[in-house]
């Protein structure tokens, strides 16, 4: 039958082996895992028990990331596999699961930002008249809002590449996609301190 998740071939707690009086069941059936890759877009849709659907995700480049401090999400690109807690293997075959820490284009993040407080987070560029002309009371709005804003300095540095990091929080083999969350705080820091540990390594 293959993969099997049953628990009869396994000991007692007590060590001693089973008897295994009963044949595998269909429902204790298992799949092989996606290993879903970073790539052009190619999911898989299985009939699985119930006459209900998964959707496998075997190559994915992209996803719907939120920033929550701003209350903001938007679909971005994945460039890269950065940090796996379970296993480098990971990292170094660029495998989206999920608690990956992937690097995403920042730009549509970007946008929305510029749009809500009529500021430029990316790198120093001149502007064209017609864009940085707006009406009188999106000019309000903005002046309203920065008094609110706050930006941390880890994210604001990050967002000067055009690249921030994020977690992915969906699960690509179940559902078929590759959504998360950008990196903020105790996290970021965390992550960063983790994946420069891991280029220092690979250096010597």
């Amino acid at each position: 039958m293959g993969i099997s998740r049953d628990s009869r071939h396994k000991r007692r707690l007590t060590g001693g082996r089973r008897a295994i009086h009963i044949k595998k069941r269909a429902f204790e059936k298992g799949r092989p895992s996606a290993f879903t890759k970073l790539g052009t877009k190619r999911v898989a849709v299985i009939r699985v028990r119930g006459g209900n659907k998964k959707f496998r995700a075997l190559r994915l480049d992209a996803g719907t990331f939120s920033w929550g401090t701003e209350s903001i999400s938007r679909k971005c690109r994945i460039l890269d596999v950065i940090y796996n807690a379970s296993n480098n293997e990971l990292v170094r075959t660029k495998t989206l699961v999920k608690g990956a820490v992937v690097q995403i284009d920042a730009h549509p993040l970007l946008a929305a930002y510029r749009q809500h407080y009529g500021v430029y987070l990316g790198k120093a560029h001149t502007e064209d008249e017609s864009e940085s002309k707006v009406s009188k009371r999106q000019e309000k709005l903005h002046k309203a809002r920065a008094k609110t804003r706050v930006l941390e300095q880890r994210l604001a540095d990050q967002f000067k590449s055009g690249r921030v990091l994020a977690r992915i929080s969906s699960r690509p083999g179940q559902s078929g996609r590759a959504d998360g969350y950008v990196l903020e705080g105790k996290e970021l820091e965390f992550y960063q301190r983790k994946s420069q540990k891991k280029k220092g390594k690979s250096k010597q």
